[in-house]
C-alpha cells in the first residue's frame, strides 16, 4: 500500500516506521526538519518538508498514487483541513484524521471523515480500567 502521512510526531513516526517494515511504501510529511529525527535512520520512508495543505507538497509525497492518508498532526485545523483537501481534491480512498478536540471530532464525523479522536479513547480506556479495579 501507498501511504502518506502528515505529522512526523511521535505517533506518527512510530506507525510511518511499522508500516514500512511491513512492506508499505510510506511518506511522511511535517513542516519542520527536525522532526524527522523521530524515524529511524533505517527506516525506509520518503520524508518530504513542506505544509501538508499545500498541493505541490502532497503531490511530492505521492499523494496522486496513494492508497491511504492519516493526518497525525498536533493541530486539529491542519488535519481537519489536509483530510478534507486530501479526500475531496486528490480523491484518495482511505483518510483518517487525529482530532483531539471532543466537539470539533463530532461535527467532523457528520462530513463523513473517519475521526480518530485520543481524547475520548482515552477517557474510555480509562473507565474499563476503573471498572476492573
Amino acid at each position: 500500500m501507498k501511504i502518506v502521512i502528515l505529522g512526523c510526531s511521535r505517533v506518527g513516526a512510530m506507525l510511518a516506521t511499522y508500516l514500512a517494515k511491513n512492506g508499505n511504501d510510506v511518506a511522511v510529511i511535517d513542516s519542520k526538519e527536525g522532526s524527522f529525527v523521530r524515524l529511524p535512520k533505517e527506516a525506509e520512508v520518503k520524508r518530504i518538508l513542506g505544509m501538508g495543505v499545500e498541493h505541490d507538497v502532497l503531490k511530492k509525497a505521492g499523494i496522486e498514487e496513494a492508497d491511504v492518508f492519516l493526518a497525525l498532526t498536533n493541530s486539529d485545523n491542519t488535519n481537519l483541513t489536509a483530510a478534507q483537501l486530501v479526500k475531496h481534491t486528490f480523491k484518495v480512498p482511505r483518510v483518517a484524521s487525529r482530532v483531539y478536540d471532543v466537539q470539533r471530532a463530532k461535527s467532523f464525523e457528520g462530513l463523513h471523515l473517519n475521526i480518530i479522536c485520543p481524547t475520548v479513547d482515552t477517557v474510555e480506556k480509562f473507565k474499563e480500567f476503573l471498572k476492573s479495579g
